[in-house]
């Protein structure tokens, strides 16, 4: 998983390079949607590729080949990843990713939160289709006419209710994982609480900026900074230190945060890239 992301890392920087250059102020962050959606796509592959014995136990029972659709999905995310990171047939990828996001909804995570009524089974309800929208944005922006329109709109609207869920639960649960808030307990350094309400405005204010069609680039931007940066400064030395531990199971948690957080923050900033100064 380590190993994929830092390979994605490398392509992605590469062929972002020259967008990046050209861009000015904060649209240079804006210009790493790519780069931030592909290297969490190179991870959950290779987890999924490493991990298919156990991951093969999410696959619905009416579903046959349980195995053979953990390898198949983890391919497919790999080859995504690469798609998205080089720019290539980004129209393709980002619309079939976005799809088997839904489908992964309607056939795993919302029957599972519909049974167990766990709050975290409903924040993963709401955060699929966020990413779903994140690779349409993506695919969006490389598509002219009543296709660009679509997924734009489709896009927009998922990231906005995404976005209002996610500050109302930060909002109740100011301790827990920022930006995404899972089950995970941020780390007890003072002011942990205030991030996350800081973290729960900046997400209410953008949501209903996205949502009302309002400064939806800006909006767009400055969430997605904001949420990369506490990939940086938050997740990132979580990362470094399950890392750091022996137990695999650890790791790959910290890998799963990471990962998690910024795609989130790439699907953000993937809105900012597909739509227009308003």
């Amino acid at each position: 998983m380590s190993v994929a992301g830092l390979v994605l890392l490398v392509i992605g920087a590469l062929a972002a390079r020259n967008g990046f250059a050209d861009a000015r102020g904060l649209d240079k962050i804006v210009a790493l949607a790519n780069l931030g959606f592909a290297i969490p796509l190179g991870v959950f592959g290779a987890e999924h590729i490493s991990g298919a014995a156990f991951i093969q136990n999410g696959v619905p029972s009416y579903v046959p080949w349980h195995l053979f659709w953990a390898y198949f999905i983890g391919f497919a995310l790999i080859a995504a990843a690469l798609s998205i990171a080089t720019k290539i047939a980004v129209r393709l990828s980002g619309v079939l990713f976005g799809i088997m996001m839904l489908l992964f909804v309607a056939m795993i995570h919302l029957p599972q939160a519909l049974a167990n009524h766990e709050r975290t089974a409903w924040v993963v309800v709401f955060r699929e289709p966020s990413f779903a929208a994140g690779a349409w944005l993506l695919a969006a922006t490389a598509m002219e006419g009543w296709g660009k329109r679509l997924l734009t709109a489709a896009g927009r609207l998922l990231i906005a209710i995404t976005t209002i869920f996610f500050s109302a639960q930060q909002f109740l649960h100011p301790t827990l994982a920022y930006g995404v808030p899972l089950g995970k307990a941020m780390p007890a350094w003072p002011g942990r609480a205030a991030v996350g309400y800081v973290t729960a405005a900046i997400l209410l204010v953008a949501g209903i900026c996205i949502l009302l069609a309002r400064k939806t680039r800006l909006a767009a931007t400055y969430l997605g900074s904001w949420l990369l940066l506490l990939v940086l400064v938050v997740y990132g030395p979580i990362l470094i230190t399950s890392l750091l531990d022996p137990s695999t199971a650890v790791k790959v948690e910290g890998l799963n945060y990471f990962a998690d957080t910024l795609l989130f923050a790439g699907s953000i900033l993937s809105l900012g890239g597909a739509t227009a100064l308003d």
